[in-house]
Parts: structure tokens; C-alpha cells; sequence
């Protein structure tokens, strides 16, 4: 690992991720899918995306979340997959 990845490989470890302010997490109790209410839009999540979203709170870091969703999910990849899911959203501004 050269040291540009090793700092943003540390970076990605202790950020806690947190919605930011304008972007609600919402189920849909009718159609069954969590959904991400944006100003002006809103986005479904689909399968265990919504599952993801509500662990950032702020509190967990990323190694948090994806430990909890290796506990609710053994046999899941989610140690390859959350972190790029969660920085995906990060990208989307919709995660702080």
C-alpha cells in the first residue's frame, strides 16, 4: 500500500458517518423500501441499503458499522462492499 492509500485507508476508518442535515431517512411502510428524502427528490434504497444508512449516526465509524453488519449478516461480503457504498453516498453530499 503506497502512503497516499494507507492515509485515505485511515481516513475511511475513523470517519463516523452522519446524514447531513437536509437528507431524511424514511420508510415506506406501503411500497416496504426505505427511502432517502433529499430537498427536491427522493431516492429508494433497495435491499439492505437502508440497514446501512441508519447505522450512520455519528457515533460508529466506518469499522463500527461494518462489524455490526458482519454480526446481522455472516455470510454477507460487507467489509468489501459497505465502505464503498458509504463513500458513494459521501460522494452524493449526502453523508457528512
Amino acid at each position: 500500500m503506497t502512503a497516499p492509500d494507507a492515509v485515505r485507508e485511515g481516513a475511511r476508518r475513523t470517519w463516523r458517518p452522519a446524514l447531513v442535515r437536509s437528507v431524511l431517512l424514511r420508510h415506506d411502510r406501503v411500497r416496504g423500501v426505505d427511502l432517502l428524502v433529499l430537498p427536491e427528490r427522493v431516492v429508494v434504497l433497495r435491499g439492505a441499503a437502508g440497514a446501512i444508512v441508519a447505522l450512520c449516526d455519528g457515533e460508529r465509524d466506518v469499522t463500527g458499522i461494518v462489524t455490526e453488519l458482519a454480526r446481522r449478516h455472516p455470510d454477507a461480503p460487507v467489509a468489501e462492499e459497505v465502505p464503498l457504498f458509504l463513500a458513494r453516498l459521501r460522494s452524493e453530499g449526502w453523508l457528512r
